[in-house]
Formats: structure tokens, sequence, C-alpha cells
């Protein structure tokens, strides 16, 4: 359990960490870009990735990984 966690949090900074070496301009675009929502929408986008990151770690629970 401990390992998949460690896993987990390691594909993550990986990931965050290529879009920040490789796009850096991107990154500040798409901070303004959601500094520029409301509230209510980027708490509807948060949710939505919260439930899009429960429903693929069920999925891979369920292929067996």
């Amino acid at each position: 359990m401990i390992a998949t966690i460690i896993l987990a949090i390691g594909f993550a900074l990986i990931i965050e960490g290529l879009v920040l070496a490789l796009a850096p301009s991107r990154i500040e675009e798409m901070l303004a870009l959601l500094a520029s929502l409301s509230v209510e929408s980027r708490r509807l986008i948060g949710f939505a990735a919260l439930v899009l990151g429960v429903a693929l770690l069920a999925l891979a629970r369920a292929l067996g990984a």
C-alpha cells in the first residue's frame, strides 16, 4: 500500500516536473486563465478532477494493478 502511494506521488512529480521544465510559459498562461475564472468554476474543475482521479484509481484497482 505505501509503495503504491509513493509510486503515485513519484509519477505526479515527474509529470509536473516535465511540464515546468518543457513549457514554463504555458504554466503562466494557465495560471492566468485559472485566475480569471470564478471561484465556482475553479471549484467545479477541482471537483471534476477529483472524481476523474478516483474513477481512474478504481479502474486500476479493478484491473488488478
